[in-house]
């Protein structure tokens, strides 16, 4: 898929959790207003003040994967262990500035809906 309009490659996309990346964009959008949508890395991102903060990782057929970031300049930061909304330790840090949360099956999603709203109004804010 070669496309980058938002809504051809939606529509494009086949993946075998795609209900279940559907339903995380909704989760993700609904957590913060601000944030904006478009492809990165043939994947979802989402921006706050035209930065991306929030990436989808869809490389595996298994599970999807969301990687929280501090976009593409260099900046030093050390937000490693200091999402303190992530009280069941589901983010797994990449590096001190990046982390990942990852996901199997809708229920998962579900039960996890809140947190990881949570997750994301934290992200922004210590990121920007």
């Amino acid at each position: 898929m070669k496309t980058t309009d938002l809504h051809t490659w939606l529509e494009e996309l086949e993946h075998p959790l795609k209900q279940e990346m559907l339903e995380l964009r909704e989760i993700i959008l609904e957590a913060n207003k601000q944030l904006t949508e478009h492809i990165k890395w043939n994947a979802p991102s989402y921006c706050i003040n035209e930065e991306d903060r929030i990436t989808f990782n869809l490389r595996a057929k298994d599970k999807i994967r969301l990687v929280f970031h501090c976009g593409v300049k260099i900046k030093a930061r050390k937000l490693k262990g200091k999402i303190s909304s992530d009280t069941q330790q589901w983010l797994e840090w990449a590096a001190e500035d990046r982390a990942l949360l990852s996901f199997s099956d809708m229920i998962e999603i579900m039960q996890k809906k809140k947190t990881i709203q949570q997750i994301i109004k934290e992200w922004i804010k210590v990121t920007s």
